[in-house]
């Protein structure tokens, strides 16, 4: 192999420079996920939120805005800020759920390379034997 060659193949293997950026609506799925994986929570978002998320089923939009209702978060550089409202099962100890969703939605976040700086959370409602609204 000649010394050009070995210069092409020096040059092509070195990764290009850049920025790379995760947007604040990529955590929130990834929060409300993990937060709907804890056992004890009902749901996610505010009664508003809920009652919106009912209309919409009944219309045969069933999925739309689930994947980050009940979530807000805020990205920046490496470190993550989620605030979580959730509903909770009634019966369910509230600092045990909120301790278990806090440790989920932290692990997971920092499993896909972030930092996790906070987790706030507000229980919002129980959920008493039936839907939520």
């Amino acid at each position: 192999m000649d010394l050009e060659a070995t210069r092409e193949l020096t040059r092509a293997s070195v990764p290009a420079g850049g920025t790379t950026q995760v947007a604040d609506e990529v955590i929130e799925k990834i929060a409300v996920a993990a937060a709907r994986a804890v056992p004890g929570v009902a749901d996610l978002g505010g009664d508003v939120a809920r009652f919106f998320n009912a209309v919409l089923d009944r219309v045969g939009l069933d999925q739309v805005g689930d994947a980050r209702r009940g979530c807000s978060a805020h990205v920046t550089g490496d470190a993550a800020v989620v605030n979580l409202v959730l509903v909770i099962e009634a019966g369910r100890p509230v600092p045990e759920i909120t301790s278990q969703v806090r440790a989920q939605v932290t692990e997971t976040i920092e499993a896909f390379g972030l930092r996790v700086d906070e987790v706030n959370i507000r229980v919002d409602d129980v959920a008493i034997g039936g839907p939520t609204l």
